[in-house]
């Protein structure tokens, strides 16, 4: 009896851990940006959001395990032909972002490749009605269009199409050399460009300094002449007023009849020494004697 009650003790201690075990591998905890779809015996039964949940063993289930998070493809490069027979490889990027986590699960079986083979189909539509020159120069339109035409289609998917991107455009080998040949001359015409405005902007320089220099020159040849102007001016007035004070002194003096015959006779003297074929003599002079002997007295009266 006690070892039949010892092996009871073990068996219920054992269910009671298999048990627990059952529990807590059915206690589910969902991340934060996921969520699960259930299943209750093989039928949609609840899509389960962040926190903690419970599945019931052998009958729930959970079918998928979705993120919510925005997500970015990829795709490989795809072969399209533009309206004027050329074929090109382009490669896409999509970003897109679940918003229906059931109909993700039961819309469409393998929703990537699903996207992808759209997205290579409207791409190909899309670039079919235009020549390549548009097709290079109308990156942002495409990416336009191609996102609305996957944005509605994946609708019905529980999938929003954010963007898409065109990531490269590789036109035939012979097309690129071309274009890169055509990148290369415009390169060199806008270096050609800048180097013939760096040499007007440096000849209008010098031109400019030259300018400048010549008016500085000519300012101060100005300056010069003003100065010696003013400084032949000041000289004439210091003889002027050296002539007047002279006179001035003179008169102040109170000169007689024969100091004033003295100083006739000097001036009439500078007249003869000038460059005049005729000279006029005055009558008060014309007597040489008569002016020698008032000149001597002059000289002998100290007083005079």
């Amino acid at each position: 009896m006690p070892t039949g009650l010892t092996v009871g003790f073990i068996v219920i201690i054992l269910l009671i851990v298999v048990l627990l075990i059952m529990l807590v591998s059915n206690i589910k905890i969902v991340p934060q940006a996921t969520v699960y779809v259930v299943e209750r015996l093989g039928a949609y039964y609840a899509t389960w959001e962040t926190g903690l949940h419970f599945k019931v063993p052998f009958i729930d289930r959970v079918a998928k395990r979705v993120s919510m998070k925005e997500q970015v493809v990829d795709f490989k490069p795809q072969p399209v032909i533009t309206r004027d027979n050329v074929t090109m490889q382009i490669d896409t990027v999509v970003f897109y972002q679940v918003t229906d986590a059931k109909m993700f699960t039961y819309g469409v079986e393998r929703p990537l490749s699903a996207i992808e083979n759209l997205s290579a189909t409207t791409l190909r539509n899309i670039i079919g009605e235009m020549e390549l020159d548009n097709t290079l120069t109308s990156r942002d339109v495409i990416n336009t269009k191609i996102t609305t035409i996957l944005d509605t289609a994946t609708d019905k998917w529980g999938i929003k199409v954010n963007r898409v991107e065109l990531k490269n455009i590789l036109p035939p080998r012979e097309i690129q050399d071309a274009m890169e040949k055509q990148m290369k001359a415009e390169r060199e015409r806008r270096e050609a460009i800048l180097r013939a405005e760096g040499d007007k902007r440096s000849k209008i320089l010098v031109a400019e300094g030259e300018k400048e220099s010549a008016i500085l020159r000519a300012q101060a040849v100005k300056a010069q002449k003003v100065m010696e102007a003013e400084g032949e001016a000041e000289a004439i007035m210091m003889v002027q007023k050296a002539y007047a004070d002279s006179l001035k002194l003179l008169n102040e003096a109170a000169p007689t009849d024969k100091v004033l015959q003295i100083k006739g006779l000097e001036a009439f003297a500078k007249a003869a020494d000038g460059k005049a074929t005729k000279i006029i003599i005055p009558s008060e002079i014309q007597s040489l004697a008569g002016l020698a002997t008032s000149f001597k007295e002059v000289l002998t009266d100290p007083q005079k």
